[in-house]
């Protein structure tokens, strides 16, 4: 998977280069938040609006932005209770427990003088977008680190293996987004994580969905986090910010992270092996893909500062996470037929249009009249992607017989 990464990646997608509890939450106050004195604040920094001091107001919440989660702590209860799983199979879960204890990133994040320096050569619009990527990654980060704290914490008498696990994944996803909040402090924000555990909207997922969504979003961010790294690698004249020299570590944690899940879904087979399995499993996958490719070609600007083409770039991110997906899903979209990614521009096209006219100095009711012709075409897009072909595909070693050879050639 590596080499066919560096063969799709050299020179792929890069342009010429130019000359994730609240009571946890409060326990991390250095890792989680940046203090700021409580003086008279303005109501704007670097072109954001803040709620105090140094402090950002959090982006508003849509379809596209990152997500907090809850879920049914009772079924995951039962789930992966030992006393009433008692054929579960957990020599993998312990080999992984054992894996996570070996904290390999532990001294990894390790900040240097070069980050506030970088910082602030980086003016103009290339700033600002810099700051909505580190708010959205930090977002991100800290929404796993809740969920996950909280399913270490209900797991703890059922199921201590699989709670130490999620425990130590809360670990990992704190010290990012720590990382990643303090990232932001050297362009002179911060989030008030704590603020955003007690205020921000969750959306509930039965744990079924959890595990699929977790589990794409976790091999996502290290195909994003890879290639990113990998490109900044051969083209050093893009490295405007130190942050990115640490993906290549910081995305391990990803790695291992979907893998964990991966044990899961195949201590649960019954998850993954049956007709909604596969509907839900391209559902899913369609929309992380889907979301993915909106949002990053709605910051074109971003991964053209870094020298990527954007478009390029998230398919080859699409491509890759499917490929890792096709091991465990029992269906996954055909993202190499080439409808696929027309009708994915199609949706760029249409989202521009609707983001054109959201920013229209016009009366609300006028505005969505004028959207609502864009956002029947893009159900009707998303609903031929949803229809295409699947690729059937799944585990190896929940197959049946007559179906592993299929699955290996």
């Amino acid at each position: 998977m590596a080499t066919m990464l560096n063969k799709r990646v050299t020179g792929a997608f890069g342009k010429q280069a130019p000359v994730r509890s609240a009571r946890v939450a409060a326990a991390r106050p250095s890792r989680s938040s940046v203090r700021v004195a409580a003086t008279a604040a303005p109501q704007e920094v670097e072109g954001f609006k803040v709620m105090r001091d140094g402090i950002k107001v959090a982006s508003d919440e849509t379809l596209l932005t990152p997500r907090f989660y809850t879920t049914d702590f009772d079924e995951m209860e039962r789930l992966f209770s030992l006393e009433l799983n008692k054929n579960m199979d957990m020599l993998e879960f312990e080999a992984m427990l054992n894996e996570f204890k070996l904290d390999y990133n532990q001294r990894h994040f390790v900040r240097n003088e070069t980050f506030k320096e970088a910082a602030e050569k980086i003016q103009g619009p290339t700033r600002k977008i810099f700051i909505e990527f580190l708010e959205r990654s930090c977002t991100a980060e800290f929404s796993g680190f809740l969920l996950y704290k909280e399913l270490g914490r209900r797991l703890k008498a059922t199921n201590p293996v699989v709670a130490e696990i999620f425990t130590l994944m809360s670990r990992d996803e704190a010290r990012h987004a720590g990382f990643l909040n303090k990232a932001m402090s050297d362009f002179n924000l911060a989030l008030d994580l704590g603020f955003l555990t007690k205020n921000r909207k969750y959306t509930f997922f039965k744990p079924k969905f959890i595990f699929y969504a977790t589990y794409l979003s976790e091999k996502i961010g290290y195909w994003r986090y890879i290639s990113i790294y990998r490109h900044l690698q051969r083209n050093p004249d893009n490295q405007l910010y130190p942050l990115f020299e640490y993906f290549e570590n910081w995305c391990q944690d990803e790695n291992r992270h979907g893998d964990f899940f991966t044990a899961v879904l195949k201590a649960r087979p019954e998850m993954v092996n049956d007709w909604a399995a596969k509907l839900w499993s391209r559902f899913f996958c369609l929309s992380v893909y889907i979301t993915m490719y909106l949002n990053d070609h709605q910051r074109d600007a971003f991964y053209s500062s870094l020298g990527l083409n954007t478009t390029q770039f998230n398919q080859h991110v699409i491509i890759e996470t499917n490929k890792s997906t096709e091991r465990i899903f029992p269906a996954v979209p055909d993202v190499e037929n080439p409808e696929f990614f027309r009708r994915m521009d199609l949706l760029v096209k249409y989202n521009a249009q609707l983001v054109s006219i959201g920013r229209m100095n016009l009366p609300g009711p006028i505005k969505a009249i004028m959207k609502a012709p864009l956002l029947e075409r893009m159900v009707a897009e998303v609903f031929q992607v949803f229809i295409m072909t699947p690729k059937e595909s799944g585990s190896y070693d929940l197959a049946d017989e007559a179906n592993k050879t299929a699955l290996v050639y």
